[in-house]
């Protein structure tokens, strides 16, 4: 097998044992990018020559004893919204063309540190403002979309470019790429992970987490990630974990709950069977499963909306003012117009947040988790990124697929993205596992129950 097809925690096992070198995954995982991303465009740089050095440099390191753990001499790729010392770190946006920080984000720092190697910076849509990354084809159809916003960093793990990438989830920007593309995301809860060093979006429901193959791998990377820094004003101070630990005990007498509405309105009918399917699993597994009712689910698009636009706006306001012409007409006219939102509105879906947020947690006390779709339909044609209802009506991607995101958005609840079949056309289909705060391991465990158990993961890319 080459080594680019093996998962982080298989390539950790090889390297940990001395079976294989850091050195040679890493020129395996630049060899696949060199064939393929060509054709995908997942990455808006490559630095193989600093991720050959430092490939050398951990074979090293680890051959005479000086094995910093399991994410030692592991490649990884970082979205191109944070912040790398010495390497451009665009946004996918002109307006940012000529940005190259002094210094590394947080999440960088953090994970170099524990020996990770970055083999490039990937594609976003543009300051992660959209569902699209229009830039970026998806690996499993080169003719269809790969989602947004963090579409390169779930491109690159679905084709063996790194054998991890770290996103960014502000409105379902982890989950939505991932699920598209057939891999494993996880947006921990909110202040989880720094946010210093990396482009706001909307800095009340930005969160950063990884992107992976299984769901023990993004179990090990939120290890690492995981940690409070005083730096970020939403950070919170957690007791640190070891989030593999306990993840494969089982479900038996699991709470899970299904929902009744919202997620099951406006789903493809081959997404929804599928998914289905996949409680049917857990299911058989020991978990007791449970009807619930999202309440307030009619608000969910205007509450979001009325947040992010201005946090957004107010984020860009002193660049849209100097450079406007920088930004695409897409993500200039939605910044524009999110500064023609009332702050009094702004404060009013502030508050009516925080009341849904308790409906929520009300709803949670009668499960431990809940589970849905990931998003509505699976990849749409890049040339016409819209869905066509049998009744007539229209949903585009950036509209559409954000929609069943809202909720563990707003809340910063952690949401584990897990593939859980093909469609009829070959591409992938994912649901997500909402657990209440700070219970990652409850969801990751969920998740991996599921994967160890049936059939219908997805796998690498077909490319």
């Amino acid at each position: 097998m080459e080594p680019y097809r093996l998962s982080l925690s298989e390539a950790s096992a090889l390297i940990s044992s001395g079976d294989l070198t850091p050195l040679a995954l890493t020129e395996s995982v630049l060899q696949r990018i060199e064939d393929v991303d060509p054709r995908v465009n997942a990455f808006v740089t490559v630095t193989a020559e600093a991720a050959l050095q430092r490939a050398t440099e951990a074979t090293k390191d680890i051959s005479r004893g000086a094995y910093r753990g399991p994410l030692h001499g592991i490649p990884i790729a970082i979205k191109d919204l944070i912040d790398t010392a010495g390497v451009p770190s665009t946004s996918s946006s002109q307006v940012r063309r000529h940005h190259i920080p002094d210094n590394d984000a947080a999440i960088v720092s953090t994970l170099s540190a524990a020996g990770m190697i970055m083999v490039g910076k990937t594609q976003t849509h543009e300051f992660a403002y959209g569902g699209v990354t229009p830039t970026t084809r998806n690996p499993w159809d080169l003719q269809r979309i790969v989602g947004g916003s963090s579409g390169g960093s779930a491109a690159v793990v679905s084709y063996g470019g790194a054998l991890a990438a770290i996103g960014t989830d502000t409105a379902g920007s982890i989950r939505i790429p991932a699920s598209l593309c057939g891999i494993v995301g996880l947006k921990p809860t909110f202040g989880s992970v720094s946010r210093v060093g990396i482009a706001s979006l909307s800095w009340s429901l930005d969160h950063v987490g990884p992107l992976t193959r299984t769901v023990t791998d993004a179990a090990l990377m939120l290890t690492a990630m995981c940690a409070y820094d005083p730096a970020d004003p939403g950070s919170y101070r957690r007791t640190t974990s070891d989030f593999t630990q306990g993840i494969d005990d089982g479900i038996v007498g699991l709470r899970v709950g299904v929902p009744t509405n919202f997620f099951t309105e406006k789903v493809d009918p081959e997404t929804a069977r599928t998914v289905q399917d996949a409680v049917d699993v857990l299911k058989d597994r020991g978990a007791r499963i449970v009807p619930v009712e999202i309440p307030h689910a009619e608000h969910f698009s205007a509450v979001i909306t009325g947040i992010m636009m201005p946090e957004a706006s107010t984020y860009h306001r002193e660049t849209l003012r100097e450079s406007p012409e920088l930004y695409t007409d897409e993500v200039r006219g939605l910044l524009e117009v999110g500064e023609t939102i009332l702050a009094t509105d702004y404060i009013h879906a502030l508050r009516f947040r925080q009341m849904m947020k308790s409906a929520w947690q009300h709803v949670m006390r009668a499960v431990d988790v809940v589970v849905a779709p990931t998003v509505f339909t699976t990849a749409l044609p890049a040339k016409d990124p819209v869905h066509y209802w049998p009744d007539g009506t229209t949903e585009t991607a950036s509209v559409g697929y954000g929609r069943l995101s809202i909720p563990a958005s707003l809340f910063g609840l952690p949401t584990l993205q897990m593939p859980c079949g093909l469609s009829q056309e070959g591409l992938p289909i994912g649901m997500q596992v909402i657990g209440r705060p700070f219970a990652e391991r409850t969801v990751l465990s969920v998740g991996r129950e599921y994967e160890r158990h049936s059939a219908s993961v997805a796998g690498l890319a077909p490319l």
